[in-house]
């Protein structure tokens, strides 16, 4: 499909408006009760469950004319799951502009990362999740679920922490690190590696996370408090990139960011290499010619 040309029989958006009304609904009171579990009618849209149905119905309620979109998939705009989804955008929005700069981004949707440059008050980030309840790990009925979350009773999942720290010596969650929104609701962030969980703490921007086989929607709003759920005696830490050889973190092999997350493969010669997951921060500190080293 061309982008640039519009779907035919469809409105704009692709979603009829009773949908995106419906969706709208979901999100106000997603924003009213941060970490709260929203039900809402999921569509049928041209791309498969578990490909990010329901971050897309999010973002075509609330897309509109002036938008500009930036959607990232592991932190890198050219996959193919972004690549499609930024295709789709451009097909059934008439006058959406896309980007692949964060800064300039009214509304980002991404799969399993948040920017490294810390989002502005005027942006929003929907969040693709495959799995929207933490405690489905340690409660497999949905009606028992709803009812701890309600009571805040989160001691399975306290002692299924404490197991790993029996077994392992360390919570060894590298990704979905349950975290408590306002003292209340605990939510699965998504598969953000434990890097960006921090980000998600009192942040300027709107947070949006949206579940299409689910079929719900939670939220972070602006300023709001974000825990991870840990013991006093054990602080949360997120992903070391230290050399062990140099006893210094490593460097992005690109731009030479030793502040962002970065990713660890081979290169043609089988040399250990890394560098920064997200493409678009790379590009810019290596346009600027210095890094944050």
């Amino acid at each position: 499909m061309n982008p640039s040309t519009p779907v035919v029989g469809h409105g704009f958006g692709y979603l009829d408006e009773d949908a995106k009304r419906e969706l709208r609904r979901a999100i106000f009171k997603a924003v009213c009760i941060p970490g709260h579990q929203v039900p809402y009618a999921s569509r049928e849209l041209p791309i498969a469950r578990g490909f990010g149905t329901g971050a897309l119905q999010v973002t075509l309620a609330l897309i509109g004319p002036e938008e500009v979109v930036k959607v990232i998939d592991q932190g890198s705009d050219d996959s193919v799951n972004a690549a499609n989804l930024r295709r789709f955008f451009l097909s059934t929005c008439p006058g959406v502009r896309e980007t692949r700069r964060t800064q300039e981004a009214t509304l980002i949707q991404t799969r399993h990362r948040i920017p490294e440059v810390p989002l502005r008050a005027d942006q929003i980030l929907v969040l693709q999740v495959p799995y929207p309840d933490p405690l489905v790990v340690v409660e497999p009925n949905e009606a028992k679920r709803r009812l701890m979350h309600g009571r805040a009773d989160y001691a399975k999942l306290w002692v299924k922490l404490y197991e790993d720290m029996v077994t392992f010596s360390e919570i060894t969650l590298s990704h979905r690190y349950p975290t408590r929104i306002a003292g209340h609701y605990v939510i699965d962030p998504s598969p953000i590696p434990r890097f960006d969980v921090p980000k998600l703490h009192r942040a300027a921007c709107l947070y949006l996370f949206a579940a299409g086989r689910e079929k719900k929607i939670y939220a972070v709003p602006p300023n709001t408090d974000a825990e991870p759920l840990t013991f006093e005696d054990v602080p949360f830490r997120v992903e070391d990139f230290t050399n062990p050889a140099t006893g210094r973190r490593r460097a992005c092999a690109r731009c030479g960011s030793t502040t962002s997350f970065l990713d660890e493969f081979f290169d043609a010669a089988g040399r250990r290499v890394f560098q920064c997951s997200d493409t678009a921060y790379c590009d810019e500190m290596l346009a600027l010619g210095r890094s944050d080293r």
